[in-house]
């Protein structure tokens, strides 16, 4: 399961990129929400709020690092642990879709631009997304995980 999802992250992903960058000029910028959510046409050369702009190598090591403790963890998983292998292959397909476009296209393309009152949120995109929904979902299962812990050890202690 955790395959497949990073793979139809990854392929939603490449598509929408592709889309972007055939149908929209750079920095061209469409309102589907006026002031609130615009698809953006924008590319980044390091990492989220633009940081690390140029050090592709960096994050090649760091995702190939990434990736492979993924696979890893996942090969690890028991088949019954759904919510765990969803979760790890939304980050995944998220890590592996930026790293295609750091790969190949020497940058990231990004499109979602959200702003928040007066706020311009940081250009982001599909793989953006699932990394950060995956994360997400990860700290969630391990806080779950402990208190499930921390009740099987007070009752166990009874």
């Amino acid at each position: 399961m955790a395959y497949l999802v990073a793979l139809v992250v990854i392929l939603i992903d490449q598509i929408t990129k592709w889309l972007v960058t055939q149908y929209m000029d750079l920095y061209e910028s469409i309102a589907v929400i006026p002031e609130f959510f615009y698809l953006t046409s924008h590319r980044n050369r390091g990492a989220a709020w633009g940081i690390l702009q140029g050090q592709m190598w960096f994050f090649y090591i760091i995702t190939i690092i990434v990736v492979a403790f993924l696979i890893y963890y996942i090969s690890r998983l028991k088949k019954s642990e759904r919510l765990l292998r969803f979760t790890l292959g939304l980050m995944l397909g998220g890590a592996i879709g930026n790293f295609i476009d750091r790969l190949f296209r020497k940058e990231v393309v990004d499109f979602f631009d959200i702003y928040i009152f007066t706020y311009d949120y940081p250009i982001f995109n599909i793989a953006d997304s699932a990394l950060v929904i995956g994360v997400g979902l990860f700290f969630i299962y391990s806080l779950l995980e402990a208190k499930k812990e921390k009740e099987q050890q007070k009752n166990g202690a009874i």
